[in-house]
């Protein structure tokens, strides 16, 4: 199958159009749920625990209609949408349903990289199939999925992984979308920031305060400006602000941890309000641990500084680490030993590594940022 130039990238590179497929299961922990219990058909659902303390795994579309969404506190749920049916999570039957999938996008090209159980990329610019439009890839995969699963799936069509991440938001749920490289920059200049995959509340609330709050807003911001107060990210936005996005799907990437850390849109400089922050970073590091068989001995708490600086404080364990109450013990003893803090804190971080997983050594890319 041919590949055609379609302009240039950043670096002023000829750029070649690839066919980029995002799939998207819809609502997946919860829908699997319902499929096994006829009973919660219709009715909303959170997968996660309803104790005081506990998280939304998921949320059916039911439930997501009061406002309740995934990583939210059980009792805030439960407060939004008092019918709300809480069942526990079922990672194994997770972990099938999710390698049946994996099967169907083998059959189309060994080209995957799984994000998480529920989505994943697929390049399909060379396909087993022979197969010339994506859109009918796309159709075919989800009706397979249907087939085999009973499961709805979602998907996004376009030349780079950003832009198909977010053409598979477009017509959600049970449906795709595509974006061409014809309207992909025009697509892009249009959308807030918030909206950007990649670009969470506090670095859009970052965003704002320097003016830029569309991706035309941010088109208009140098690659210097951008680097100079987005670091690292600078050259990434500089990029999709243009409909540019470079990265490969890359089924090969052996993951060493797993972490998850939140900007506050204010300083904390109190350590019990610092100390709150960490439980829900500590939950969504062993949900994803739990759902990949991935266990860890070494628990590592990231702490940036108003000023930007940063400290990190480790501590490795004999065995794994059994629980979310263990890693949360740990990364609170960790971050007291650097109390009282020398500036106010901007962010906080928890990352699990050392790690032995039962998976085949692919590395989804992980998105746990709150």
């Amino acid at each position: 199958m041919p590949v055609y130039p379609v302009g240039t990238d950043v670096m002023g590179r000829v750029q070649t159009v690839r066919k980029i497929i995002h799939v998207d299961m819809d609502a997946f922990y919860a829908s699997v749920e319902q499929r096994d219990n006829p009973e919660l058909h219709g009715l909303p659902l959170a997968v996660g625990g309803s104790a005081a303390r506990g998280v939304v795994a998921a949320a059916s579309y039911e439930a997501r209609v009061f406002g309740v969404h995934s990583a939210m506190p059980s009792v805030t749920a439960k407060r939004k949408c008092p019918d709300l049916i809480f069942v526990p999570p079922r990672f194994e039957v997770y972990r099938q349903v999710s390698q049946q999938i994996r099967e169907i996008f083998a059959e189309y090209t060994p080209l995957i990289e799984p994000l998480s159980l529920d989505e994943a990329y697929l390049d399909v610019t060379e396909n087993l199939k022979g197969m010339e439009i994506a859109t009918e890839i796309a159709l075919e995969i989800r009706a397979k999925i249907k087939a085999v699963t009973g499961l709805n799936a979602s998907a996004g069509i376009s030349y780079n992984k950003f832009l198909a991440k977010m053409a598979s938001d477009l017509n959600k749920p049970n449906g795709q979308a595509v974006i061409t490289p014809k309207n992909g920059p025009g697509f892009v200049e249009a959308l807030p920031v918030k909206k950007f995959h990649g670009v969470g509340p506090a670095t859009a609330e970052r965003m704002k305060r320097h003016g830029i709050e569309t991706g035309l807003d941010l088109k208009s911001k140098s690659l210097a400006f951008l680097q100079q107060h987005f670091g690292k990210s600078g050259p990434y936005f500089y990029g999709i602000a243009r409909g540019i996005d470079e990265r490969q799907v890359r089924p090969d990437r052996i993951r060493k941890s797993v972490g998850a850390e939140d900007t506050f849109v204010e300083d904390i400089d109190n350590f019990d309000l610092a100390k709150a922050e960490l439980r829900p970073l500590a939950e969504k590091v062993r949900r994803y641990c739990e759902a990949h068989d991935i266990t860890g001995k070494t628990v590592t708490v990231k702490i940036k500084y108003s000023d930007f600086s940063q400290a990190t404080r480790s501590q490795t364990v004999s065995g794994a680490v059994s629980d979310v109450d263990q890693m949360l013990e740990i990364a609170e003893t960790l971050l007291a030993s650097v109390f009282p803090f020398k500036r106010p804190v901007r962010l906080l971080g928890v990352t699990l590594s050392s790690l032995n997983t039962e998976e085949s050594g692919q590395e989804p890319q992980l998105d746990l940022g709150l």
